[in-house]
């Protein structure tokens, strides 16, 4: 009996051992055995069985990178994680498009694909287009399917902890299990979050929001919905609701994007906020009116969570930021007398991928807990 639950012991030490090692590989690479040993604490034949074990599950590999000068004699082998082992997948899909992407365990953004969708579009149908889409998209672009390790989808509305979706904003969803129903391979490995909550994890990530800890995201566009991160953990509330002002009516976010609303020319393939900006930019009244009004509706939502949070930066990403050159100095302006202190207000330079973004950043961190957790018992 102790012989057993010594190599159990063993068992586990090696298993522990070599996630030290992974963990350290993942936080830099390349670097060489020593180096390795220097920075884990362990012994460099401890260090040298772990590498071993990885290079043979495909996460570690050999780096040919030269680093400075060469000393005299044979160079000493360095070695990587291996971001190319696995992919991930992150997509966006709301009333009007549906955004996909593929990355590596590095983050880079290996494929994009980008679709407009019916707003009408029921339910069932809607998930079955994600579905196949998103099938579609794996067989073509990841060259080994099964290294497709998390996915994570971003949809409007609420959404609880579990992937449940519990409020109305596409047509059929609320109360639906969306993590359940999206479900490829093994359990927990597809998530299901909130839209504007990955849209603050993108600005966090890779956006205007790298250096802040307190931030306020608005996404706006066809709705308004706010998202939030404290000390720089995404804060979703007990049921994931918080932020979701744009469901009080008091407010004014609710009806917001109807003033974006622009009865003017358009050039071909130009969107209705495009035009609108193109026309503020010539100082039309009209569209200068227009965009005031998008900006008395939005203040006293953003002007709630900032007395509430007190936050370092506002981010203003989603449909709307074409004219946000303009909306920034009229927010400000409106927030002053709202407010203690008028946050920083920054636009997102991500675009239209920043959800998608942000869902590629959630599938890293569940893969990453799944590689770099400790693997001791």
């Amino acid at each position: 009996m102790r012989n057993g639950a010594r190599g159990h012991d063993l068992n586990a030490l090696r298993r522990l051992n070599t996630t030290v090692v992974l963990r350290a590989l993942h936080h830099r690479s390349p670097r060489t055995l020593a180096e390795l040993a220097a920075s884990t604490g362990l012994s460099r034949p401890t260090v040298e069985a772990a590498v071993e074990e990885l290079a043979e599950r495909g996460l570690v590999g050999e780096s040919a990178e030269e680093s400075g000068e060469r000393p005299p004699g044979r160079p000493a082998r360095r070695f990587r994680f291996r971001t190319e082992a696995g992919y991930v997948l992150g997509a966006d899909i709301g009333l009007h498009k549906m955004v996909l992407l593929l990355a590596d365990l590095g983050g880079t953004v290996l494929a994009v694909q980008r679709r407009d969708i019916d707003p009408e579009l029921g339910g069932s149908a809607r998930l079955d287009l994600l579905r196949h889409d998103a099938e579609a998209f794996l067989d073509t672009h990841a060259p080994r399917r099964a290294a497709a390790l998390a996915r994570c989808v971003g949809v409007p509305g609420v959404v609880d902890t579990g992937g449940v979706v519990t409020s109305v904003v596409v047509p059929e969803w609320s109360g639906v299990d969306l993590g359940r129903l999206l479900q490829d391979g093994e359990p927990g490995h597809t998530l299901v979050e909130n839209d504007v909550n990955l849209a603050v994890l993108a600005e966090r990530w890779q956006g205007a929001a790298t250096l802040a800890g307190d931030v306020v995201c608005v996404l706006t566009g066809h709705r308004v919905s706010c998202s939030l991160t404290i000390g720089g953990r995404l804060h979703r509330g007990r049921r994931g609701g918080a932020g979701e002002l744009g469901m009080l009516p008091l407010l004014g976010m609710s009806t917001a994007q109807e003033a974006l609303k622009w009865p003017g020319a358009r050039r071909d393939g130009e969107s209705e906020v495009a035009a609108l900006a193109r026309a503020a930019d010539t100082a039309d009244p009209r569209a200068l009116a227009a965009v005031a009004d998008f900006a008395d509706r939005l203040a006293p939502g953003i002007a709630a969570l900032s007395l509430a949070v007190d936050p370092e930066l506002i981010v203003l990403t989603g449909g709307a930021t074409p004219v946000g050159r303009h909306l920034v100095p009229l927010l400000q302006e409106r927030l002053h007398p709202m407010t203690l202190h008028v946050p920083r207000i920054a636009l997102s330079t991500l675009g239209e991928r920043g959800v998608a973004i942000g869902a590629v950043r959630k599938a890293l961190d569940r893969v990453e807990e799944d590689l770099l957790a400790d693997k001791a018992s």
